[in-house]
C-alpha cells in the first residue's frame, strides 16, 4: 500500500469542501486514498474537485427522484407520457419513479423487481445500476445489495469514488493538472469545466500545492461567454429552463433545479452534469 506523500489534515478536508465538521469523511479518505494510489497534492485535489463538484460538496450522496407528475412528462417524456402512462399515478412517489426510469437496463429487472429503487444513484459520484454496483461490491467484498447501503455512508461514498477514479486511470490526468481530460473521464464532455477548475485550483492552494498551466484556455468567464446556467445562477433564463423542466419557476437555480436538469440531461443524451450550456438549453427550450 502506499503511503500519503504529505500530511491531509482534517483542516484540509473541512476548508476545501466547506464543511464544519469533517471527522468521517477524513477519515475515510486517509484509509482509502493510499488503497488507491491517490496519494499526491495534485491527485487529491483532482478528487476533492471532481467529487465536490458532482455532489454539491458532499452534501448529495443519494438521488433526488421526488418530482411531480408534469416534471415526470417534461423529464422523463419516454417513460410516461410518451409511453402512455399516466405520471399523476407517479406524482412526488420516488420508489415507483426509480422503478420505471432504471427499468430493464444497467442489468436491473422489470419495474417489478424493485430494482430501479435498490440501485438508484449513490455516492459522491452517483453509482447507478445493478451491474455498476455488482462491479463495486466485488471490488470490496460486499454483494450489490450490501454495496447500496455501503455508498451512502462516508466510507463507501469515498471508496466507490476512488475505484471509479482507479478504473478510469483519472491519477495520470492529475499528475499533470490535464482538468479537461479528468473531466472528460468522468463526465464525457466538459460542460461544468470552469467551476471544476477552480475547485482544483482552490483545492491545490489549501493543500499547499501550485497549479501548473496544462495548455487549457482561462475558462474561469464561461459562464458569462457561452450562457451557462447553473446551481447559483438567478434570472429570466433560470425561470424559463425550470418552466421547460415543469418544476415551480422562481428564477432560483438550487438543488432541485440541479436534480431536475441532470435527470432530463440523461434521458436526451447531454452531459448529465446539472450544467446547462448551449447543448441542454437549445435541446430544452426547442
Amino acid at each position: 500500500m502506499s503511503r500519503m506523500d504529505f500530511e491531509l489534515t482534517e483542516g484540509h478536508v473541512s476548508e476545501i469542501l466547506h464543511m464544519k465538521d469533517a471527522s468521517e469523511w477524513h477519515a475515510a479518505m486517509l484509509e482509502m486514498f493510499p488503497e488507491y494510489d491517490i496519494t499526491t497534492r495534485n491527485r487529491v485535489a483532482g478528487f476533492l474537485a471532481q467529487t465536490a463538484h458532482e455532489s454539491a460538496n458532499y452534501k448529495v450522496l443519494s438521488e433526488n427522484l421526488n418530482y411531480s407528475a408534469k416534471a415526470l412528462d417534461a423529464i422523463f417524456g419516454k417513460y410516461f407520457k410518451r409511453a402512455g402512462r399516466d405520471a399523476k399515478e407517479y406524482h412526488r412517489q420516488p420508489e415507483k419513479i426509480a422503478n420505471v426510469i432504471y427499468a430493464n437496463r444497467m442489468d436491473n429487472g422489470n419495474t417489478a423487481s424493485g430494482d430501479g429503487w435498490r440501485y438508484r444513484g449513490g455516492g459522491i459520484l452517483q453509482l447507478t445500476g445493478k451491474w455498476n454496483y455488482t462491479k463495486f461490491g466485488g471490488a470490496c467484498q460486499k454483494s450489490s445489495i450490501e454495496a447500496t447501503e455501503y455508498v451512502r455512508t462516508p466510507k463507501g461514498a469515498i471508496e466507490s469514488a476512488c475505484w471509479f477514479w482507479a478504473t478510469n486511470d483519472i491519477n495520470i490526468w492529475c499528475d499533470t493538472d490535464d482538468i479537461v481530460s479528468m473531466t472528460k473521464r468522468i463526465n464525457g464532455g466538459t460542460i461544468g469545466l470552469a467551476d471544476r477548475k477552480k475547485h482544483y485550483k482552490h483545492a491545490l492552494e489549501v493543500l499547499g500545492g501550485t497549479y501548473r498551466t496544462h495548455g487549457d484556455t482561462d475558462i474561469d468567464g464561461d459562464d458569462e461567454k457561452y450562457s451557462l446556467v447553473r446551481k447559483g445562477s438567478k434570472g429570466d433564463t433560470v425561470k424559463k429552463l425550470q418552466k421547460a423542466l415543469g418544476i415551480k419557476a422562481d428564477g432560483d437555480f438550487g438543488a432541485g433545479t440541479e436534480a431536475a436538469l441532470k435527470a432530463w440531461q440523461r434521458e436526451h443524451d447531454c452531459v448529465p452534469d446539472g450544467v446547462a450550456g448551449p447543448q441542454t438549453l437549445g435541446k430544452l427550450f426547442s
